[in-house]
């Protein structure tokens, strides 16, 4: 038997997600920007709900090409509210849309979004203790703030710290994790 971090339950579809993709250095602006925005979306739902309609959520914004979802208008607001699909929350909805002008915008002022998320840990995943896993840190409450200044929506410190824990900057599987100091 494989030993998991608890919240990876039965389902095999978490499993995967907490074996493959959970925890995992992601260096890409773009697949980082996503994941923020899929973070974004969980607010108050649990992550498997999510996963499961992730698919849908990267087809109907655009394989979440921040160029693409920054021209988005009310047609598509209303495009995406009518899609059973994905979470139809007009203010989630209407953030993404908000996020990919502001990561647009840092790139134009010249600020990498990689290098700037990178930045919050010192280009170097911070290991957790391997017992306790917080809802928000201290670091997850300053990244919210520089992200809500740069124009960011839905980056509250909890969403914030639950993206950098699946984009592995923090890595906080619990010590009888098989994928503990895995990377």
């Amino acid at each position: 038997m494989t030993n998991r971090c608890p919240w990876a339950g039965a389902d095999p579809q978490m499993q995967a997600y907490h074996d493959t993709e959970w925890g995992v250095p992601e260096r890409d602006g773009r697949a980082l920007w996503e994941k923020l925005q899929l973070d974004g979306f969980q607010a108050g739902l649990s992550w498997a709900t999510i996963l499961r309609k992730r698919d849908a959520f990267r087809e109907l914004f655009a394989g979440f090409d921040p160029e693409k979802v920054a021209r988005f208008g009310d047609a598509d607001v209303e495009r995406l509210l009518g899609d059973a699909r994905i979470i139809r929350s007009r203010s989630k909805i209407e953030a993404t849309i908000g996020n990919a002008r502001a990561y647009l915008a840092m790139r134009e002022a010249g600020e990498d979004f990689a290098d700037f998320c990178w930045g919050f840990v010192g280009g170097t995943p911070i290991k957790g203790d391997g017992v306790h896993v917080p809802a928000k840190t201290p670091l997850s409450e300053d990244a919210s703030k520089q992200l809500r200044a740069r124009g960011f929506k839905f980056v509250g410190p909890v969403i914030v710290y639950a993206w950098m824990q699946a984009c592995g900057l923090v890595d906080d599987h619990l010590a009888c994790c098989f994928r503990r100091d895995a990377e």
